[in-house]
């Protein structure tokens, strides 16, 4: 259940934003988490998006950090197309995807390649998440380095849609296809740690 207010997510008194999910029953449901967003606040076509922040672990864990068509009420999902920057599950805290989603490519089929850290994992440091898009490209980064590109080539002939505004989403699920249902060795609470978020526009 993701709940208003800041029962789920609030300022730490230290400069960092916190997503915390909970084990608690609300709202009918076991788990309480946050979602937020800057639809009809703040929506940008093309530029660099990123957050540095620091990921819960633990199965059934699903933080992401993601962009939606700020059109999806008019021709909704898949149509508005979806950015995934960066998507974690919780039993494997090493490794994050980066994916693409648009018609013809969405869900189970999205263009997808994971990246993983070697030595550590992203519940332990701080990293910087980010794309760089452009009118014919999607660059993927997990702090300076680029692990993936995405061009209309490799939509296999589907349309491409990522042409047009699109708004930033900041959320921390529980449970779900993606990453199974926490287990009695999934701790709680669990939060996402965010540093900041950026958005930058290229000048020329």
């Amino acid at each position: 259940y993701y709940t208003d207010g800041n029962r789920n997510v609030a300022l730490d008194g230290n400069g960092n934003l916190l997503i915390t999910a909970k084990r608690e029953s609300f709202g009918g449901q076991p788990f309480t988490s946050a979602r937020i967003n800057t639809k009809g606040i703040f929506e940008q076509t093309y530029g660099r998006f990123e957050a540095r922040m620091k990921t819960p672990y633990g199965p059934g864990m699903w933080p992401a950090f993601w962009l939606l068509g700020a059109n999806i009420d008019e021709v909704n999902w898949p149509q508005c197309g979806e950015i995934d920057v960066m998507e974690l599950r919780g039993q494997q805290p090493n490794k994050i995807a980066g994916s693409l989603h648009g018609p013809g490519y969405s869900a189970g089929d999205a263009i997808s390649t994971d990246f993983e850290l070697d030595n550590s994992r992203f519940d332990v440091d701080y990293h910087v998440f980010a794309i760089e898009w452009g009118e014919d490209y999607i660059d993927y980064f997990v702090d300076d380095f680029v692990y993936q590109r995405i061009t209309p080539e490799d939509t296999d002939g589907e349309e491409w849609v990522f042409d047009q505004p699109f708004f930033m989403i900041l959320n921390l699920a529980v449970g779900g296809t993606y990453v199974g249902f926490p287990t009695s060795q999934t701790p709680f609470p669990q939060t996402i740690e965010i540093d900041y978020v950026r958005a930058y526009k290229q000048q020329n």
